[in-house]
């Protein structure tokens, strides 16, 4: 029998009980802080030795040079043509799906021009260079290839390096497929620590990135929160969440596997629904002590519920968007009769779907818009990886002469407030020039 926390929004203490409920232990594991930082340092001093040795050491891999550990294009593409129709049509579709979303997101540049003849303005331009690191083994998710290797080349990245560890020298036909798909440029089969340091430092073999993305094991969460700063990173990814709104009329059963999707991830993810509608609560707990046994992840779901699941009676729908709000899910359905009528009560979530149709899972894999998303109450600030995580701006100023008469006083007043001379020897020197 599965057990689940039972909450009432009515009790003087359902504040401090969220509260608890919410909280993940996020203090970070000493050994593999230690064990990543000396790998990173043995791949920035060491380079491809270090990436040999490592790639020996945890994924059962020898090879003379990282150079054969670069997947060939041939490879890919015999994995796409290998596969069975089914799927590679799935992968396909998904991927038009994706590229068409996220070719809605592409910014363009703009400028504007004063009274005086002063141009300001925006340049966007892409990275040169990203960095994918995608799972391997037996977590091998061919969906993120897509996700992140799609909007960066829709946001005009000239270079893709693809990198997956492959341990026993298995390589996910999959995965391979994708990257075919998704447009990766080049695939290197090392994984782990020290392939986040050969796309963060370079290596005689591997080229360094710009930006490094994608999902990983706890080493390669601790690898990215190290190297940011000489890369940027897309974020440190916390346990998956959902938290879905319904008004009691969505049948059970869709209710209990939604909650079922995300708890299937790991321990610590967690899964949440909010109504207003006690009965319906029952039925839905009903629903999750019928369906669980027939999971195969019936383990994990189970540990995922009983430790961070939690059913909410709520006083109305708006007061669910209110605690929604506090929470600020990765993924928050609205399984209601009429989703858009909370839209507007909605402030922080990574996705948002609306309606009894739209199943978290289609968001997953074939919707369209991306499920890199913010954890951890990072809604409240963060957005869903997009076209703009590979793109930046730079401002453009063209001052006229005239301008540089009005901007140069005011600069030069202000540079000498702050003590600056040279500043404000600059600007004056552009007010009525003697040359």
């Amino acid at each position: 029998m599965a057990t689940l926390s039972r909450l009432d929004s009515r009790d003087p203490d359902f504040d401090a009980t969220l509260t608890r409920l919410l909280m993940v232990d996020v203090d970070q594991d000493e050994a593999i802080e230690a064990t990543t930082a000396r790998i990173l340092q043995h791949v920035r001093t060491e380079g491809d030795d270090a990436l040999l040795r490592y790639t020996r050491e945890f994924d059962r891999v020898t090879a003379d040079s990282v150079a054969a550990l670069e997947i060939p294009r041939s490879e890919w593409l015999a994995a796409l043509a290998g596969l069975p129709a089914a799927q590679r049509n799935a992968l396909e579709a998904a991927a038009d799906r994706v590229r068409s979303y996220h070719m809605h997101q592409g910014q363009e540049s703009w400028s504007y021009t004063e009274a005086d003849g002063t141009r300001l303005g925006q340049q966007i331009t892409p990275l040169d260079r990203v960095g994918l690191y995608v799972p391997g083994g037996k977590a091998a998710y061919p969906s993120s290839v897509l996700m992140n290797a799609i909007p960066a080349k829709v946001a005009g990245v000239t270079e893709v390096i693809m990198v997956t560890p492959t341990p026993g020298g298995h390589r996910n036909p999959m995965v391979l497929a994708a990257a075919a798909i998704g447009g990766v440029d080049r695939v290197f089969g090392i994984g782990g620590a020290q392939a986040i340091g050969a796309l963060a430092y370079g290596t005689a073999t591997v080229p360094a990135v710009d930006k490094i993305v994608g999902p990983g094991n706890a080493y390669v969460a601790a690898a990215k929160r190290r190297v940011f700063g000489t890369v940027g990173i897309d974020m440190i990814a916390g346990p998956s969440e959902i938290l879905i709104i319904c008004d009691g009329h969505t049948p059970a059963d869709w209710i209990a596997m939604d909650l079922f999707s995300q708890a299937e991830h790991d321990e610590l993810a967690q899964a949440i629904l909010l109504c207003p509608d006690a009965a319906y609560l029952d039925q839905v707990l009903t629903a999750i002590e019928r369906l669980l046994p027939t999971m195969p992840r019936a383990p994990i779901i189970a540990a995922s519920l009983r430790d961070r699941g939690a059913l909410i009676l709520v006083r109305s729908l708006e007061e669910a968007c209110e605690i929604s709000n506090r929470i600020a899910p990765e993924h928050l359905e609205v399984s209601t009769a009429q989703p858009e009528r909370l839209l507007a009560h909605i402030r922080h979530a990574g996705a948002i779907f609306l309606g009894r149709h739209s199943s978290e899972s289609l968001g997953d894999y074939c919707a369209g818009p991306n499920h890199v998303l913010p954890t951890s109450r990072t809604a409240r600030f963060s957005s869903p990886l997009g076209v703009y995580d590979f793109q930046k701006r730079s401002s453009l100023i063209q001052v006229s002469a005239a301008g540089a008469q009005t901007l140069g006083a005011i600069a030069a007043e202000l540079a000498t407030g702050e003590g600056l001379q040279a500043h404000a020897a600059s600007a004056s020197y552009r007010i009525n020039p003697s040359t």
